[in-house]
């Protein structure tokens, strides 16, 4: 094993016990990826958990978020998955940006953001458009209070104009070219940077808090 661990969001509106989620699937094919390459993964579904809205680490009475929180503080990769509604990302991965901007105050031993040497990316699906939308939402977001990202880490699938296949569905995403080929870009490149970081992390030289 490489000591490198790779948590996955799920964003999904649907719970586990209830329904397949295709967005969860498209993740499955990045962290396979990192798996074979020695990294431990993990994939938690937001639905589950009680996470109100909210910019603050804890918000008391029953929040999870915090339990949470302390498995992206253990990743060296986080990448956040989202199905599209109505073009954006789901009111669920918004919940997640903000609570993880709540704590953007916290630092690391060197006094840098708590998201210092972290790498981040996305994995996006949905029918119709907004992927690029909500991906440059999200990237940019996790950009800002101190992840690394990496280039071509947006890996989506969306489907024709209209209702229509899904990514798990018989005419869907899984044989799709571009989508297999961002599927490995966003896999390897993270991997490349959280390696780099992990035996070379960025200095605290002008980006402490203090």
């Amino acid at each position: 094993m490489t000591g490198l661990k790779a948590l996955l969001l799920n964003c999904s509106l649907k719970k586990t016990s209830e329904e397949t989620s295709h967005t969860e699937a498209l993740g499955r094919e990045v962290l396979d990826i990192l798996e074979n390459e020695g990294v431990h993964t993990e994939t938690v579904r937001l639905a589950d958990y009680h996470i109100p809205n909210g910019v603050a680490k804890d918000l008391g009475d029953g929040d999870e978020w915090p339990e949470i929180f302390e498995k992206v503080k253990e990743a060296d990769i986080l990448l956040i998955g989202t199905p599209l509604w109505l073009g954006e990302k789901s009111s669920i991965a918004s919940v997640a940006m903000e609570r993880l901007y709540g704590s953007s105050s916290e630092t690391n031993e060197k006094g840098q953001a708590v998201y210092y040497n972290k790498v981040g990316g996305v994995v996006i699906t949905g029918n119709e458009d907004g992927a690029k939308h909500a991906a440059a939402s999200m990237i940019y977001g996790l950009s800002h209070i101190g992840f690394v990202i990496p280039p071509n880490v947006d890996a989506y699938w969306v489907g024709e104009a209209g209702p229509g296949a899904s990514y798990l569905d018989e005419g869907g995403g899984q044989e799709n070219e571009f989508t297999k080929g961002h599927v490995k870009m966003l896999a390897y490149n993270t991997l490349h940077l959280a390696r780099i970081f992990k035996k070379n992390p960025i200095p605290a030289v002008g980006n402490t808090t203090e």
